[in-house]
């Protein structure tokens, strides 16, 4: 089993003492977004390695070292896009995010980092000129340290238009549009050519509409690169690879996300994951980094019982 953490909030950035706290016990307690079903999954016994997502990693540097020492291959997904702050709120500078990846691909090994320029959002403040700058200067910055950048475009769900709206009516002064597909994939056969130039290979996350020949779908939880990771840390290993997409389009192999939406504060105003940056504010002052779940519903009562791992 693959365990993700997180795509539903910023695990590394906002919950590394609770992530090293489950991790250390070797089960967590996790609610189905969906269906509320509440299931407990393994985080130790039967797990092939651990998918991170991030916009700030520096506080998890010794969880890193902890999965690692343990045995455990992990990939990092880490999101840096330098959008303007009216866009992003409260994520780190770029060009310390440019040290943290350098840093981290120098510790535990080139495959470790796949960078994420995601989403790729078409704004006032960011129309296509700006992307073809503010890519290229990042890409010279992080070539040789990636191999690999996602450079899909923005998927406008409910939670996403309704934060856009929100935040350019709070007087921060932008508009937003979502083009038609032969705009996007003009800018991102662009970008794609970029990349490669730089020697990363660009991918789509789940966009299978929009792939374009300098492109290919990319797979975000990817046993194959767990693999390549243990075997640069001198111990090889087979890991299942069952594709189990989360969406439409979704090349992904199967995992187990522990994460909770509506629990990450970075604020940004394309997020798909937070419907409320105040509940998101709540939710982490609220959060008990000793709790067997990341965030505890209200309706569901303490016990000391653990049920069968899943």
């Amino acid at each position: 089993m693959i365990i993700s953490a997180s795509y539903r909030t910023d695990i590394p950035a906002f919950y590394g003492r609770w992530f090293l706290n489950r991790f250390r016990a070797g089960w967590v307690r996790a609610v189905n977004p969906y269906g509320r079903q509440i299931s407990t999954i393994p985080l130790r016994a039967g797990i092939d390695g651990y998918v991170f997502w991030s916009r700030n990693p520096a506080p998890f540097q010794a969880a890193f070292d902890e999965v690692r020492a343990a045995g455990y291959p992990f990939i990092l997904h880490y999101t840096v896009t330098g959008y303007p702050r009216r866009l992003e709120r409260s994520v780190i500078d770029p060009a310390r995010a440019v040290a943290l990846i350098r840093d981290l691909a120098a510790r535990h090994g080139p495959d470790v980092v796949v960078w994420r320029y995601d989403p790729v959002l078409i704004t006032s403040l960011t129309p296509p000129s700006w992307h073809l700058e503010t890519f290229a200067a990042l890409a010279d910055a992080l070539a040789g340290a990636v191999d690999e950048v996602v450079i899909s475009c923005a998927t406008l769900y409910r939670k996403t238009e309704r934060n856009l709206t929100l935040a350019a009516a709070e007087g921060e002064g932008f508009t937003w549009v979502d083009p038609p597909a032969e705009d996007k994939q003009a800018l991102l056969t662009r970008l794609a050519g970029m990349a490669r130039a730089r020697g990363m290979r660009p991918t789509l996350c789940a966009q299978p509409g929009l792939i374009v020949p300098e492109a290919e779908p990319g797979r975000c939880v990817d046993a194959r690169r767990l693999e390549r990771v243990a075997a640069g840390w001198g111990y090889p290993r087979s890991i299942p690879a069952r594709p189990r997409g989360t969406r439409p389009g979704c090349q992904c192999h199967e995992s187990r996300d522990i994460g909770e939406y509506d629990t990450c504060p970075h604020g940004c105003a394309y997020c798909y994951a937070v419907g409320s940056r105040e509940q998101a504010r709540i939710r982490l002052a609220e959060h008990d980094p000793d709790s067997e779940f990341l965030f505890r519903p209200a309706w569901v009562l303490p016990t000391a019982e653990i049920p069968t791992l899943l």
